[in-house]
């Protein structure tokens, strides 16, 4: 049984992209597509494609990198911990390197960026930090 299955999704992302592969493989859930669907948005992925692999999903992640071959993700890391829950108001969202990475927030209108937040006066779950 895993522990948090969110950490392990943005370590396998982590590794491939450190790696230079050009997709990476995570098991599938309806949280993880909210949290890609939102990575997608905002450019740092390019596509995610979710398959039934018997009688499990399966997310194949398609990774993007710059011209010249550099991570578009720089850093990505867990905000909220299973056992440490991080809740936010729309006042005290973190900005991530001023504005130039997003935070990853779960309100009760889903799965949102920390700008998308900010734009319909939402706070929530602080899962993540991408930039």
């Amino acid at each position: 049984m895993m522990t948090d299955p969110i950490a392990d999704m943005l370590t396998r992302i982590r590794n491939a992209g450190s790696r230079r592969a050009a997709n990476c493989v995570v098991p599938g859930s309806r949280l993880k597509v909210g949290i890609l669907e939102v990575l997608k948005r905002e450019g740092y992925i390019d596509s995610y494609a979710v398959s039934a692999d018997g009688p499990r999903s399966v997310i194949q992640v398609r990774l993007r990198y710059g011209p010249e071959g550099e991570q578009v993700i720089s850093t990505i890391a867990r905000f909220s911990k299973p056992g440490c829950r991080r809740y936010r108001g729309v006042d005290d969202l973190p900005k991530v390197r001023g504005g130039l990475g997003i935070a990853v927030v779960s309100t009760n209108q889903g799965i949102l960026s920390d700008r998308e937040c900010r734009q319909r006066r939402l706070g929530g779950e602080v899962l993540c930090t991408v930039d």
